[in-house]
């Protein structure tokens, strides 16, 4: 075989040092740092005769307690932080999709197919509900498949009316319709399914633009004050002291960030066939990610 001139293999080694830097620089990870979690595989412990469904969504509360949102009766299923179940109770659902609990312990789920925001105390008592049922719409008392719902510091209500709409609605405490901002697209503001909303320690309202594969940040009446493009598909969305906890559902794949979008590590959880779609971090740090496909949850606690 006959050798290649010096010069060819030069070139050949910066061309495809360039493929790989850029690869990087499209995703993110350029930078990523070695796994810093490692997966609880005993979590939760199921009662015997306990199905999982699809996991929507998860999220913790003051005490510990990690309430889980699947797609099967009951609805709602309580863990300890050690895994050991709790309760249980179902709402007026068909499709729950995005779950919060606010800074007073009550519980916001949003659902699609009914196209209903309900707030619940934690034993599953009703206390609020947004929108009309079985009537999709754009009006002020009305969603389109809505995603996710977060509840500011005074009680202000943002919803991601992210399915149909694609729009953050916003409310008062009272349920009172304030605003709301945004359309399908691919602009500045605009979203294609904002499928998670949450609140960074400046009291700011972050979107998770999961189709455009962007996080954007706006001030409480919606105007846009930065975006990062290099997070993956957003379909899950945590905040939590100074970190970002995102889950990628189309790479699936958890990258953990700083309060400027930097990535500080990364690791794979699922794949393109059984992707993560929801998570949550507890006052101890420990990551929950829930599964739609798959029905399943991962507990990630960070190494000693």
């Amino acid at each position: 075989m006959k050798k290649m001139p010096a010069s060819a293999r030069i070139c050949l080694i910066f061309m495809s040092l360039g493929v790989v830097s850029g690869a990087a620089a499209l995703t993110g990870d350029k930078a990523a740092p070695k796994l810093e979690y490692h997966l609880d595989a005993g979590w939760p412990k199921l009662p015997n005769g306990m199905k999982l469904g699809g996991i929507s969504a998860v999220a913790s509360d003051s005490k510990g307690n990690i309430y889980l949102l699947h797609r099967l009766k009951p609805h709602i299923l309580v863990f300890g932080s050690d895994g050991t179940f709790l309760r249980s109770w179902s709402g007026d659902f068909k499709t729950p999709h995005g779950l919060r609990i606010d800074k007073e312990g009550h519980l916001w789920i949003a659902d699609m197919a009914n196209h209903l925001v309900q707030k619940f105390k934690p034993d599953g008592t009703l206390l609020l509900k947004l929108g009309q049922k079985d009537k999709p719409g754009l009006g002020a008392d009305q969603f389109n498949k809505p995603a996710d719902v977060a509840v500011g510091k005074d009680g202000e209500i943002y919803v991601a009316d992210g399915y149909g709409n694609s729009r953050i609605a916003q409310f008062a405490k009272d349920g009172k319709f304030l605003r709301d901002w945004g359309k399908k697209g691919k602009g500045a503001g605009e979203f294609n399914i904002p499928h998670v909303v949450v609140f960074d320690d400046q009291d700011r309202v972050v979107v998770g633009d999961r189709e455009n594969s962007r996080v954007q940040i706006f001030d409480r009446t919606g105007k846009l004050l930065s975006q990062w493009t290099d997070t993956g598909a957003p379909y899950g969305l945590y905040l939590h002291q100074d970190r970002v906890y995102l889950a990628d559902g189309r790479t699936g794949t958890i990258r953990v960030l700083d309060k400027t979008g930097k990535l500080l590590s990364r690791w794979d959880s699922g794949n393109a066939k059984v992707a993560p779609h929801w998570i949550s971090v507890d006052a101890q740090g420990a990551i929950y990610v829930g599964f739609v496909s798959g029905s399943k949850i991962e507990r990630w606690t960070l190494k000693s």
